[in-house]
């Protein structure tokens, strides 16, 4: 058995990119000076604008299980600038795995991608994080009378926007690439594939009761 296989990872090939020296014998030249120029240690105006906007946001984290990457999602303005370099991330009802949280007490090290609708450049932040439940954090952070159980106060390291290649590239935000999700695979289904259930009965009974559930259990 190769030795990588044994490592749980793909076998190399003579293509793989495995040094730096490769790397930029691939990608030959210099990033471009706005590039790198864009890149702040704090949070402008500009930044805490995007943020207040932004309805959408993924946590990455890295931990003792490996890496994770966790959608973060509520009304326009529901991740919090504390100040220019500090935001606050309320944890709200989820399934309970706790994959980011476990992940933060291990190594505090987070990546964020916020997303703003109808904007083509996303917002990208670096920094450490820590779990808070302070009640004066956690009240300012309700909604429908329902604090979060925790808040993420994340200290900002570096933030610079992603030019909009990507979101124009995938069409994002038009409407004709909206996708009917009848076409793809439910959760029952993915949960059946995955050993969930036993039956494609349990798998339609989960879906069935699925959009009630999680509106009934939002906050």
């Amino acid at each position: 058995m190769d030795t990588d296989e044994r490592r749980g990872g793909p076998a190399q090939d003579e293509h793989d990119v495995t040094s730096v020296e490769r790397l930029l014998e691939v990608y030959p030249g210099t990033p471009a000076p706005n590039s790198l120029a864009k890149e702040s240690r704090t949070l402008t105006p500009s930044h805490t604008r995007i943020i207040a906007a932004a309805p959408f946001v993924v946590v990455a984290t890295v931990g003792d299980g490996g890496l994770d990457q966790s959608p973060r999602g509520d009304a326009p303005g529901f991740v919090v600038v504390r100040d220019e370099r500090t935001l606050v991330i309320p944890d709200r009802r989820g399934n309970h795995r706790l994959d980011t949280l476990r992940n933060v007490v291990a190594d505090p090290r987070v990546g964020l991608l916020f997303l703003v609708p109808g904007l083509g450049e996303e917002l990208r932040v670096r920094g450490t994080a820590v779990i808070s439940t302070d009640p004066g954090e956690l009240a300012r952070h309700e909604v429908k009378g329902i604090a979060p159980a925790s808040v993420l106060v994340v200290t900002v390291e570096r933030v610079y926007f992603q030019c909009a290649r990507a979101v124009r590239r995938s069409r994002l935000w038009d409407s004709g690439s909206r996708v009917d999700p009848r076409t793809l695979p439910t959760a029952g289904t993915m949960t059946r594939e995955a050993g969930g259930f036993a039956s494609d009965a349990e798998a339609a009974a989960y879906d069935a009761a699925l959009e009630e559930r999680q509106q009934a259990t939002l906050y």
